[in-house]
């Protein structure tokens, strides 16, 4: 029986027992749910294990099993459990139930097995989402989560616009590999990288994450980026444009965390250079690669989640989130320093942790496939990485200047959810050979050769001396980073205003007109002596008004039409 349920159900139901519960009854199922969620994913066997009718034409399958869609899915009810258990004594009920919703929808992708089904998931990501980044409770969140919402709910339309194409074209709905050679596989690829936070529409991440809550953005890191990634391996594997648009991420989001001085600004930015990281191994498209993009994107929401943890504790406790005002944290927060360090190793790719174990992957299938230029700049951005994530960071917000702040240690909860996630990266890193059997493909590999330790250690150690060395250049200051969305705050807000004024003044206007014929008529019908109960009071009442405005707009029309 339960094999004909998506495992994203539990959870859902869980968001709905969420809303309505008190007290430890809500704590219950807010463990219980991800638990329940876990035992699901593996429950369901290879293959389609469900099939829905659909306007009696269409077959949905929403529940579709392979060894890739349930390592997904599985981090993302790991996710949804350890996150819960980060935010559940600090979050608002309503955060907390979007935060489960969220997370059903990222599972309800990982098993979908055609385009419809993946994009009723896919919406319902992006409007428990942008929930979440409404619970900052700010006025800056509220305009965030505005801005976030249209930016993704143009990528479902231009994702919808391309399945409907397909389906159209193809007759098929189908999730099966695809290369963007026509319009509709474009507006697939366009509306999933949307997601990806591929620019030029990337700057929505950086936007709205560092807006909403401490605990918020934890949730926010995880899910939408990454099902994205799942999303491009299982549609566009071996996509040649997607190695130059991954590249690209990864030099982006270096470049602009370096120059953050919030602290979840810069982590927002290297979410997009992580992702990129994925992206471009699922354009080298080889089984190696996809291995390297999965174990990454797995290893990823693991060890960002950590790090916005330890940045969620710190606002939590200070209230401050710039680099500025911070520093000498480690003082009072030792416990917190530690679990922020793993994951900036981890981010980093520094041997013995998980990150070394996964992006290493993706190098190693650039240098199978001969893709010297490729292999060269990820080796150079891994080199960015640590510079931004693993090094600067830590560095300005716990150590650096003594900023003179004593803040109290994490809460139990945050504390206990951290060391999960600090355990995972270590022991991913030390016992890789227990996680690569869940990959998608069999492979032979071992991370831990010394010729490549030795180069990753050497690179990231001079990149760390390089650091200490311009860190007079690394010292922030109160600036502003403009990034693309620029365009659609400023010029597109100010021509939107303008459009909104010329058109109350057309409205204006026309209704001038009409009010001034609906005078001439009444005036023409005491005229006439007509009588009260007949033409002129049936013009003095508001329905009139309404329709001669329908009419001058419907003539106005027919004008238009023909010349």
């Amino acid at each position: 029986m339960f094999e004909l349920l998506s495992p994203a159900l539990f959870l859902v139901a869980g968001a709905l027992f969420t809303a309505v519960l008190k007290g430890h009854l809500r704590t219950l199922v807010l463990f219980a749910a991800p638990l329940a969620t876990l035992w699901a994913i593996w429950q369901v066997p290879d293959g389609v294990s469900a099939t829905v009718t659909f306007l009696q034409y269409y077959e949905l399958q929403p529940v579709e099993g392979s060894p890739l869609r349930r390592l997904f899915a599985t981090v993302f009810a790991l996710m949804a459990f350890t996150g819960a258990l980060y935010a559940f004594r600090q979050a608002k009920w309503y955060e907390l139930a979007s935060a489960q919703a969220y997370a059903a929808g990222a599972v309800g992708v990982c098993f979908a097995g055609d385009l419809i089904t993946l994009f009723v998931f896919w919406e319902l990501m992006a409007l428990f989402s942008t929930v979440i980044v409404w619970c900052g409770g700010t006025p800056a969140a509220r305009a965030a989560g505005v801005r976030y919402a249209i930016i993704h709910l143009l990528g479902g339309v231009i994702l919808k616009v391309g399945i409907e194409g397909v389906v159209v074209h193809t007759g098929s709905i189908d999730i099966q590999p695809m290369l963007a050679t026509n319009f509709d596989t474009w507006m697939i690829l366009i509306g999933i990288l949307i997601n990806a936070a591929a620019p030029p529409l990337s700057a929505w991440l950086a936007d709205s994450y560092p807006e909403s809550s401490p605990t918020g953005s934890v949730f926010l890191s995880a899910f939408t980026t990454k099902t994205a990634v799942l999303a491009l391996i299982l549609l566009f594997p071996g996509e040649q444009v997607l190695i130059w648009v991954g590249l690209y991420m990864v030099m982006y989001g270096i470049i602009y965390a370096l120059l953050e001085n919030d602290a979840r600004r810069i982590l927002a930015y290297s979410v997009v250079n992580q992702v990129g990281f994925m992206v471009c191994g699922v354009g080298i498209g080889t089984e190696m690669a996809l291995n390297g993009a999965a174990a990454h994107a797995f290893a990823h929401i693991i060890y960002k989640a950590l790090l916005f943890m330890s940045a969620g504790v710190v606002i939590y406790r200070t209230g401050k989130s710039k680099c500025t005002d911070l520093g000498g944290l480690f003082r009072t927060m030792p416990y917190t320093t530690i679990c922020c360090v793993i994951g900036a190793l981890a981010i980093s790719g520094f041997p013995l942790t998980s990150g070394f174990t996964t992006k290493t992957l993706i190098s190693q299938a650039a240098i199978d496939a001969h893709l010297g230029v490729v292999y060269l700049l990820l080796a150079a951005a891994s080199a960015g990485v640590f510079l931004h994530a693993g090094i600067k960071f830590p560095w300005f917000v716990f150590f650096q200047k003594d900023s003179g702040l004593r803040p109290k240690e994490a809460p139990w909860n945050m504390g206990l959810a951290m060391f999960i996630f600090a355990a995972l990266c270590i022991l991913i890193g030390i016992f890789p050979g227990y996680f690569y059997p869940f990959l998608p493909y069999a492979m032979d590999y071992e991370p831990y050769d010394s010729a490549k330790v030795l180069f990753y250690l050497q690179l990231l150690l001079f990149s760390g001396l390089a650091f200490f060395i311009l860190l007079p250049l690394m010292r922030r200051t109160l600036t502003i980073s403009l990034d693309t969305d620029w365009f659609w705050r400023v010029p597109l807000y100010r021509l939107y205003t303008w459009l909104g004024v010329g058109l109350k003044r057309f409205v204006h206007a026309v209704r001038g007109i009409a009010d001034g014929v609906k005078g001439r008529v009444q005036d023409w019908s005491r005229g006439e002596g007509l009588k009260s109960g007949t033409l002129g009071e049936l013009l003095s009442q508001p329905i009139t008004a309404t329709s001669l405005w329908i009419g001058v707009l419907l003539i106005g029309y027919v004008f238009a039409y023909f010349l």
